[in-house]
């Protein structure tokens, strides 16, 4: 199950790409179904904030009831960054899958901003739990082509 939607994660990311943003998608499962999806949205809207994950817990904090929120799995391409990570958090998420690791797409880039999820997670009150990298080789391509 985790790679199918983790590949469905890639597509978005191509989508990004194609709609002239950073190579990210993400979306929201629960219960065997997606409740939603989002792509980076940071050159086309002007938003350094406009990262997939971000752009998915806004939308699913106004659509959402919490116990839904609480219920559910976020996938995503890369593994959030840290302003991520905390959206994540603050909405009530438990669960997160990532394709290709923070730290795989920071050397890639020579960046030195990398925190990784559970490192990160370890320190919050409330338990979230990190699954990934899932088909990382796939998705670091894509980055590697964009980048």
């Amino acid at each position: 199950m985790h790679d199918d939607l983790i590949k469905r994660c890639y597509v978005l990311a191509r989508k990004a790409i194609a709609h002239g943003n950073h190579p990210f998608g993400a979306l929201l499962w629960k219960d065997g179904d997606v409740l939603m999806e989002a792509e980076n949205t940071v050159v086309t809207q002007m938003d350094v904030t406009g990262h997939a994950e971000l752009n998915l817990v806004r939308m699913a904090s106004k659509r959402l009831d919490p116990e839904t929120l609480t219920g559910s799995t976020l996938y995503t391409s890369t593994e959030p960054c840290i302003m991520c990570q905390g959206a994540i958090y603050w909405a009530g998420i438990p669960r997160i899958v990532y394709g290709a690791a923070g730290s795989s797409l920071a050397a890639l880039q020579g960046a030195s901003w990398y925190v990784p999820s559970r490192d990160n997670y370890q320190r919050m009150r409330a338990a979230i739990e990190v699954t990934g990298p899932i088909l990382e080789e796939a998705g670091m391509e894509i980055h590697k082509k964009f980048w």
